[in-house]
Parts: structure tokens; C-alpha cells; sequence
């Protein structure tokens, strides 16, 4: 199962960091290309995603765990949707750890492919490299001091 994982510090408070990804209202902020989220209801909602051809992409997801202000889980719902032919599970983990007066955030993607995509594990690693980079640098943005 291909995994990424990404870390960073981050100049604010775990506390402050987690009001930002303890709400799945605030994914458009941080997440890359998330346009909107809707249907947020406890622990589940739908990220919306924009393509380079201006579409939308859905994708339901749900809460696996949280331990407030220190990790986050959740899972994308892949049954009867598009993802699921070349996904068996993608799970996303946040882990905050205090660390020098800010905090330490890891980013971990876990993604089991299907079927022949297992082959392109190592393009699936590169891209996914590139996604939590990019969360990351928004994370600092709209988290930081």
C-alpha cells in the first residue's frame, strides 16, 4: 500500500492548528484543490474538488478517528463511485505534535490501489508527495501567526 508521508512545523499553537483540520469545513482553506464542502453531518461530509477542465469531482468522506488537538483520520467512501476502480482505501491521518512553541504536523496518505493500478504505486507516491506539500504550505498560511 503505497503511503506518504509529510512533515513541517508550524508557528502556532496545536490548538490553533487543530480548529483549522478538526473541521471539515475548513478543507477549502488548507486541502488541495477543495473548491467546497457540503453535507457536513457529524462525522461525515463531501469534498468538492475542481479540475484544470473547470468540472467538479465529489467525494464522500467519514471521520475514522480524533483525538482533539493531537490526530485526525478519516477515509474516503469509494463504493459505486469512480475512485473505486482504482482505489481498494485512501485514508488521510493528521498527527500534531507540540514542538518549540508551535507545532510539528505530519501529514499521512494511505492509498491501496487496485487491480493493474498497483503498478503505478510509485507515480501514485510522487503525486501524492505533491499534494500534502501543498497542504502543508496552506496549513502554515492560514494556521501561523
Amino acid at each position: 500500500m503505497p503511503t506518504t508521508r509529510r512533515t513541517r512545523f508550524v508557528g502556532a499553537a496545536p490548538e490553533d492548528v487543530w480548529r483549522v483540520v478538526g473541521d471539515p469545513d475548513h478543507l477549502p482553506r488548507w486541502w488541495p484543490r477543495v473548491t467546497r464542502v457540503e453535507s457536513v453531518a457529524g462525522a461525515r461530509w463531501t469534498k468538492v474538488f475542481g479540475t484544470k477542465k473547470g468540472k467538479s469531482v465529489r467525494a464522500d468522506e467519514h471521520l475514522v478517528d480524533s483525538e482533539p488537538p493531537r490526530r485526525r483520520t478519516w477515509t474516503q467512501d469509494l463504493e459505486e463511485t469512480p475512485f473505486e476502480r482504482m482505489f481498494r482505501e485512501v485514508t488521510t491521518e493528521v498527527l500534531l505534535e507540540p514542538e518549540g512553541g508551535g507545532t510539528r504536523v505530519t501529514l499521512v496518505l494511505h492509498q491501496r490501489l487496485r487491480g493493474i493500478n498497483r503498478l503505478g504505486g510509485f507515480l501514485l507516491r510522487r503525486a501524492s508527495t505533491r499534494v500534502l506539500d501543498e497542504a502543508l504550505d496552506a496549513l502554515e498560511r492560514v494556521s501561523g501567526p
